[in-house]
């Protein structure tokens, strides 16, 4: 696990604990003075930044001070940004945790999963874990400024004129997922923003970041900062494309997704496929995948969700509507369903998720299958690969690294110790990034009005930090870290 780097000595002062030469275990800390600081997120570390410790990756305990720790900001849900929440309660950290009013909403949907999966499933803990989150979540609305104080209830207050406020903090849309936020804070004059991480201004559902007017010090993301994305419409005539094919050769799509995030997008775009570009609306208000010689074109073909926290998310996100940008209004004005269209289905328990697999991979009933995890390591999506892998009638989207590696070649992926043969067809497709590309980074900081004085560039490997560099070093001469 990376060790917990500072970028400077004086107020105000960042340790980075996490995220500073890496994309996982996001977690900042702002010193204001001596006795005060904000936690910018607290996520997990993942993959080979998990490093060796006692314990395994399922351990993470945390190695730094939070005695100074006025509140934890959650720029938004994605594990590698909250995922150390559980042990930064166990370090004895009370204080409130504050994010948007939708990743309220999504917080503790994400942290009982993980807490099922890396710590405990009895579901009495897990009840008493929820319980002190939901205790601690301050839903705060875009756009607004809010007053940290530095007393022993420090909750935000949006009248800062009282005694005892250490900082201002306002969030505002970061276009990531829903609810995801950048961070300004205001202390001594001095205005440090947070990027969180940036999404594309094509995002479905979500509105486009814009640059905050000032900005003393940025702390940059820089995920995709040596490259560019391709674009919306490129993406889904490719998504398209794939699935046209599998129609043909009547076999299954499997997408391997995130729950949050990705899915939603895929649903979005697959609903427009479906209801727009000459396709007309289905016929009938609900498709049963298992009845056999059912007619296999676009309009009833069946998208399967077979992940059941994506279903939960998905819920969700139908529920913070409010929070959508005016296409997607214009669409629910339409009265179509971007997120509950009637193709879609839904696949909860383990017994269904089994009869799925069984059953598309013994007929020849074409269908879209939605399920996690995105990098194929783990998950429901892995039993759809081990039963259709073998199938030359069986095309792929979204797959992880290796079934994009070997599957041209026709060759073997590793799936829970064992070896399988890809004859199934694989394509990716680009452009499903939530991170803004190096084109959409350097929109947002030439959007600020009063620059920064110097940028911290962090989530980002070494080579997409370094070329970020070169581009904002382009822009203006001013101080930059990476």
């Amino acid at each position: 696990m990376p060790k917990t780097q500072t970028t400077t000595t004086q107020h105000p002062r960042i340790d980075h604990h996490g995220a500073r030469t890496g994309v996982t275990g996001s977690c900042h800390q702002l010193h204001l003075d001596e006795h005060h600081s904000l936690l910018i997120d607290c996520g997990l570390f993942q993959g080979k930044e998990a490093g060796n410790r006692p314990g395994g990756d399922a351990s993470q305990p945390i190695d730094f001070d939070i005695s100074t720790v006025q509140a934890l900001i959650a720029t938004h849900v994605h594990i590698d940004h909250v995922g150390r929440i559980p042990w930064l309660l166990a370090a004895g950290y009370r204080g409130p945790i504050l994010c948007s009013e939708p990743s309220a909403k999504l917080l503790p949907l994400v942290l009982e999963d993980a807490f099922q999966l890396g710590i405990s499933r009895d579901q009495k803990l897990v009840n008493q874990y929820i319980n002190m989150i939901e205790q601690r979540i301050v839903a705060l609305p875009y756009g607004k400024w809010f007053c940290i104080k530095g007393t022993e209830t420090r909750t935000p207050s949006p009248l800062c004129k009282t005694t005892g406020t250490v900082a201002k903090v306002r969030l505002q849309r970061a276009g990531h997922i829903l609810g995801s936020a950048y961070v300004e804070i205001d202390h001594n004059n001095h205005r440090t923003v947070f990027s969180g991480d940036l999404g594309a201004c094509h995002t479905p559902l979500l509105r486009a970041p814009r640059s905050p007017y000032r900005a003393d010090t940025l702390v940059l993301e820089s995920t995709y900062g040596d490259r560019n994305h391709e674009n919306r419409a490129t993406r889904k005539q490719r998504l398209q494309a794939a699935i046209n094919k599998a129609l043909q050769n009547q076999g299954t799509v499997l997408i391997p997704a995130f729950s949050i995030g990705r899915t939603q997008e895929l649903l979005y775009e697959l609903e427009e496929l479906i209801n727009g570009d000459g396709y007309q609306r289905c016929p009938s208000p609900g498709i049963d995948a298992t009845e056999p010689n059912t007619p296999t074109n676009f309009n009833n073909l069946p998208i399967i969700l077979d992940s059941p926290l994506a279903a939960r998310i998905t819920a969700a996100y139908r529920d913070l509507q409010p929070f959508w940008n005016n296409e997607a209004h214009a669409r629910l004005q339409q009265g179509r369903k971007p997120l509950a269209f009637d193709n879609l289905l839904t696949v909860n328990s383990h017994a269904e998720h089994q009869k799925m697999v069984n059953h598309l991979a013994h007929s020849a009933r074409p269908a879209i299958v939605i399920a996690g995890s995105g990098m194929c390591t783990a998950g429901r999506i892995v039993n759809y690969l081990k039963a259709m892998l073998g199938d030359v009638s069986q095309t792929e989207g979204t797959p992880g690294r290796e079934i994009q590696r070997n599957g041209p070649q026709q060759g073997t992926v590793l799936l829970d110790g064992e070896r399988y043969r890809i004859r199934a067809g694989v394509q990716s497709i680009g452009g499903y990034s939530a991170h803004a590309d190096q084109q959409g980074l350097l929109r947002f900081v030439k959007g600020i009005k009063r620059r920064p004085r110097d940028i911290r560039l962090v989530h980002g490997e070494e080579g997409a930090k370094r070329a970020l560099m070169g581009e904002l070093g382009k822009l203006c001469n001013w101080t930059i870290v990476r």
